[in-house]
C-alpha cells in the first residue's frame, strides 16, 4: 500500500495537538506514570514546541495518507534542538492501530527521511519507549542505531 505525507492544515492543528498529547499520555501511563503526571508532562511538552498552540518554525506535522486519501496516522518531524542545523528529529510518528502491519510506518519513516534530507538534514534521530518492541524493530531494520539507553527500576 502506498502512503503519502500531507502537511496538516492550520484548522486541523488543535485536534492533532490533542491526539498527540493523548498518545503521549498513554505511553507515559504504560511506563508507570500517574495520569496527572502523564497529562502534565504531555501538555508541557506540547507547549514548549508549540507555544501558541499553532504550527511553529522548525516543526513540520504531516497526516499520513493512504492511497484512497484517508489519514492513517501522523508524523511530526523537525530540526533538533541542538546547535547543529543538520541534526533533525522525529518528534512523533503514529500509525492508527487498525492500519499497523501494512508497511505504513516503514514508508512514513522513509518519506520523513527524504523530507529531512531535502531540507538540509545530515542525521535523523528519535526516541522510542523500551516497551514499544514493534517500533524498535522497525527502526533497527531501517538502520537506526541505539545511541543511549535510559533505564529505571521501581523501588516499591
Amino acid at each position: 500500500m502506498t502512503v503519502t505525507l500531507q502537511r496538516i492544515l492550520a484548522s486541523d492543528f488543535p485536534t492533532w495537538i490533542e491526539q498527540s498529547c493523548a498518545e503521549y499520555v498513554g505511553d507515559l501511563l504504560a511506563q508507570g506514570r500517574s495520569h496527572e503526571e502523564a497529562r502534565r508532562i504531555a501538555v508541557e511538552s506540547m507547549a514548549r514546541s508549540f507555544p501558541k498552540s499553532t504550527q511553529s518554525p522548525g516543526n513540520e506535522v504531516f497526516h499520513v495518507m493512504n492511497e484512497v486519501g484517508t489519514a492513517v496516522g501522523y508524523l511530526w518531524i523537525g530540526q533538533d534542538v541542538t546547535t547543529d542545523p543538520g541534526a533533525w528529529w522525529v518528534w512523533d510518528v503514529f500509525i492508527n492501530a487498525d492500519q499497523r502491519g501494512q508497511g505504513h510506518g516503514r514508508t512514513t519513516m522513509l518519506l520523513g527521511e527524504e523530507y529531512a534530507r531535502s531540507h538540509g538534514a545530515r542525521s535523523l534521530g528519535l526516541s522510542v519507549f523500551g516497551f514499544n518492541t514493534g517500533a524498535r524493530g522497525l527502526y533497527d531494520s531501517l538502520g537506526y542505531e541505539t545511541t543511549s539507553v535510559k533505564m529505571l527500576k521501581k523501588l516499591e
